[in-house]
């Protein structure tokens, strides 16, 4: 770590209220003697610095160095980076500067290169959270520790509010809504950021190989649409009209569909007005694709590479790279590699409840078996019961990434008819570790049978549900000028994070919504 000879005096319990009032007092009264001397550098936020290079960059040109102790190097650098530790002792003063990324350097201001008025304004005027600038020579110290011995310092930055306790794990709470101390204090949460970024990354550069055009689609809709859920509403005042925040992009992508861009994805926000746990955020990151002449089970293919050379991604810099195998949060690995089973959806249920379970079962005699098994539906028809009762009987033993098959046509609108069976549509879902991670259809693209599905769902929603689609009229005349034979998929970005890290929503997402 650094030169210090006891354990640090950040090691203490955290400030109390008027402790920490009192060191935002006093570090605001050097403020504003660093703004009031104009010998002092710059201020206590000075605009430039003759930075020349980073503190990962003298790591990883200097780092062989701390193999012989009390070495020089002879070269001058100008770093900056946070002061996390600080020791000021006597004529010699040791600091802790950490880079974004966490890396970490030693700085060491003594009275024999900055002299006694430096050496004296560095002791009163700096602060455990300041950034600090320092230029001086590259040397290892006595102990052998990669260091800057200073000739310069100047406040890069003059932090008011003190560090929480670096030596103390952040409580969840603090983690999530101050995400700027969880990302100085915690080497795994600047770790998530990396591997979101990576992952983005890789979709982007799978969907490049494959010839797919990234396009954006509005996030405020005259109509809401795309998926079954609870619209966020709002105002426009330009427009004197109601707009919907898009629970979906689906049927503006379908739009560039029908213009011929035929193989098409976007990434972006999605908002549904509906509950908030450990896999669901009332704001998610959505990525959705359409795939002409394709069909769900190409999009499935698609999906699965998509995700398997994200773990790839996940993996670069780690003991695992180059393979599928991602390591969870608790230290359990997960394989993504290899092909995903494909599972029928009523044929795992049959099995499940010892009887046939085909979309002939009447509603009556679902809803007894889901009156024995305390399963509770809204507004229940053969859909919804269904699948809920798959999701009572099945989905909590799966483990491997699986594709569930085949789903009831009452709870899929946009969705072709099976080719084959009748009362079922050609949808999957897929999941990993017993969460829905993506879905995917063949697309429904004739007109006539999608107007016969938003009526029938026109009709769910004068039932009293919410979630039902409207009938978009706008949508149905772009499918009326015809859209290829299209396989789709849908994916939540931070649900795939889970799926790679093993974290929950609030983990993945870099700013999550809080009460």
């Amino acid at each position: 770590m650094s030169e210090q000879t006891a354990a640090p005096a950040e090691s203490a319990p955290e400030a109390t209220a008027e402790e920490i009032f009192e060191q935002k007092r006093v570090r605001l009264e050097k403020r504003d003697r660093l703004n009031a001397d104009a010998d002092l550098g710059g201020g206590a936020y000075p605009v430039a610095l003759p930075i020349t290079t980073t503190i990962p960059a003298v790591r990883a040109a200097y780092g062989h160095l701390e193999e012989t102790p009390d070495t020089a190097s002879g070269d001058i650098v100008g770093v900056a980076g946070r002061i996390v530790f600080q020791r000021n002792t006597g004529k010699l003063c040791f600091a802790s500067l950490q880079a974004g990324d966490g890396t970490r350097i030693q700085a060491m201001v003594s009275l024999a290169e900055v002299g006694a008025e430096s050496l004296a304004r560095y002791k009163e005027l700096t602060d455990l959270g300041d950034h600090l600038f320092v230029s001086g020579e590259v040397i290892s110290s006595r102990r052998g520790e990669l260091s800057i011995m200073v000739r310069e310092w100047t406040i890069a930055a003059k932090a008011i509010a003190p560090l929480p306790n670096m030596y103390a794990e952040l409580n969840e709470e603090t983690r999530i809504r101050q995400r700027y101390l969880d990302l100085i204090q915690r080497e795994q949460a600047r770790i998530n950021v990396v591997t979101r970024a990576r992952t983005m990354a890789s979709l982007r550069q799978t969907f490049a190989d494959r010839d797919f055009i990234e396009v954006e689609t509005p996030m405020l809709q005259t109509m809401h649409g795309g998926a079954s859920a609870r619209p966020f509403v709002t105002h426009s005042n330009a427009f004197d009209t109601e707009l919907y925040l898009r629970i979906a992009p689906e049927l503006y992508l379908k739009r560039a569909a029908v213009g011929g861009l035929e193989r098409v994805f976007e990434i972006n926000r999605n908002f549904r007005n509906e509950g908030a746990d450990s896999t669901h955020s009332p704001e998610f990151a959505m990525l959705e694709a359409y795939e002409a002449y394709s069909d769900y089970h190409g999009i499935a293919d698609l999906t699965q590479l998509l995700i398997q050379n994200a773990a790839l991604a996940a993996n670069v810099g780690t003991e695992r790279e180059g393979t599928h195998v991602v390591q969870w949060a608790d230290g359990s690995l997960f394989d993504l590699g290899g092909d995903w089973e494909r599972i029928s959806m009523y044929g795992t249920l049959s099995e499940a409840v010892g009887r046939e379970i085909s979309p002939e079962t009447s509603v009556a005699d679902l809803q007894a078996i889901a009156d024995a098994e305390g399963v509770e539906v809204h507004l229940p028809n053969h859909g919804k019961l269904v699948e809920e009762l798959w999701e009572h009987f099945v989905k909590g033993g799966l483990t491997r990434p699986t594709f569930v098959m085949d789903f009831p046509v009452e709870t899929s609108p946009l969705t072709r008819h099976h080719r084959s069976i009748p009362g079922v549509v050609e949808k999957w879902d897929l999941y990993v570790r017993g969460f829905e991670l993506a879905t995917g259809y063949s697309e429904l693209v004739d007109p006539v049978v999608q107007r016969e599905r938003f009526v029938q769902q026109a009709a769910e929603a004068a039932r009293g549900d919410d979630e039902a689609m409207p009938i978009d009229e706008e949508f149905l005349r772009a499918l009326e000028h015809g859209m290829p034979p299209s396989g789709g998929m849908g994916m939540g970005m931070d649900r795939l994070l889970m799926a790679l890290t093993g974290l929950g929503i609030r983990e993945t997402i870099l700013f999550p919504l809080v009460k």
